[in-house]
């Protein structure tokens, strides 16, 4: 029994400094990528880029004229600025929303299943006036539903997120909270094909994500996902210890601002409330 104990102390004790790991490494390649990103804004090469980016895709997808030099420009930065690699992901992106979204919405009669756990809140702004998001994974009930379903909530909560994002903002902040979060929660499948729609058809719209109330268990599930996590997105993610919650989060967000639930002033709404 005492081998038993100090093994499994053990194993406590690496996760832990694997938690820490990343939230070390995390916090510092946001910071990074920030200031990246504030150089890159009034750049000339950058309006060049998107304007030679723009003629290409118009040759092969008359449709791109509708699509504004903002949009260009995340999936630019998406692909490091290069200019072949972001056209075909572009259009790559335009022809799956012909046939993802032929109506050009989710309606929420397609997605009952999910919208009936509230999984998904948002409320408030951080203070570089970015829409927060709150996502609950011990609320998902991979039993519910289906794979397509999945697919079609993820979609329909980016969309509505973007939809309501403030003048002048391309990006939101989000909160993975993973309390009360247990194996029978886990879904691989669910957590990479949200990644891949995240990251291949809304790039550069996620700011930031706090993963927070992190059990050890999870940390099984984050290194089967880990992969799956592109270089850019990687730098945005922070796992946030319990003790340092609310000091975390306020570095980020103003009180008034914080849902509630983490010690803030606002209480979360449904994402087919707001």
């Amino acid at each position: 029994m005492d081998k038993e104990k100090k093994l499994k102390q053990t194993q406590e004790e690496e996760e832990e400094m694997e938690f820490k790991d990343c939230e070390n490494h995390s916090q510092q390649a946001q910071q990074q990528e920030e200031e990246k990103e504030k150089i890159e804004i009034g750049d000339e090469i950058i309006r060049s880029k998107i304007g030679i980016m723009r003629a290409l895709a118009e040759r092969d997808d008359p449709s791109v004229k509708e699509v504004d030099d903002f949009m260009i420009r995340r999936f630019l930065r998406a692909r490091d600025l290069d200019i072949e690699k972001a056209n075909t992901m572009l259009l790559k992106y335009l022809s799956w929303r012909r046939t993802f979204l032929p109506k050009g919405f989710v309606s929420e009669s397609e997605i009952s299943n999910q919208l009936a756990d509230n999984k998904l809140c948002m409320q408030g702004v951080d203070k570089q006036g970015r829409p927060i998001v709150v996502a609950f994974g011990g609320r998902h009930k991979p039993t519910k539903g289906n794979l397509e379903e999945v697919k079609r909530f993820v979609v329909y909560g980016l969309e509505k997120i973007c939809a309501r994002m403030p003048r002048g903002q391309e990006k939101f902040v989000a909160i993975g909270d993973l309390e009360g979060w247990g194996y029978s929660n886990s879904d691989i499948r669910a957590y990479i094909a949200s990644l891949s729609i995240l990251q291949d058809c809304y790039p550069e719209r996620l700011a930031k994500l706090f993963i927070v109330h992190v059990p050890y268990i999870f940390m099984t599930a984050w290194k089967v996902v880990y992969p799956f996590i592109d270089s850019r997105t990687k730098k945005k993610i922070i796992f946030v210890e319990n003790k340092k919650l609310k000091s975390t989060l306020l570095n980020d967000i103003d009180e008034s601002q914080l849902p509630d639930i983490y010690g803030g002033k606002l209480p979360l709404v449904p994402i087919e409330n707001c």
